[in-house]
């Protein structure tokens, strides 16, 4: 499991991208900040493509975190981000409109499992 930095990629299902937030800038891989528990819990996710049909809302916020934050390393007392975080979004349908990680960012610092 890797864990995140700043240039993550995380996509909602229909693949458009969850905003990056950084609330440390202590520990960083390859000069950028690892991000920590709580993102990416309330950040926005922009351009979701989810609006074809009449009723479907687009996926446009990250509502909570399933899996995804170490119970081994933390920053500052928070959990950091691994590359398995998932979760629901605010789109349709409810509960089925998940988050994932694309990319982690980079690929020299890992959590053995």
């Amino acid at each position: 499991m890797l864990l995140l930095n700043e240039d993550a990629v995380v996509l909602c299902k229909h693949r458009a991208p969850v905003a990056i937030h950084v609330d440390q800038t202590l520990v960083t891989i390859a000069g950028k900040p690892v991000l920590v528990d709580p993102y990416p819990v309330g950040r926005g996710i922009s351009r979701c493509p989810n609006t074809l049909l009449i009723g479907v809302k687009p996926c446009q916020r990250v509502l909570a975190v399933k899996d995804g934050y170490s119970n081994l390393l933390f920053i500052k007392g928070q959990r950091v981000c691994l590359d398995t975080l998932k979760g629901p979004t605010d789109g349709t349908p409810p509960g089925g409109a998940e988050y994932l990680v694309k990319s982690a960012g980079q690929e020299f610092v890992f959590q053995n499992p």
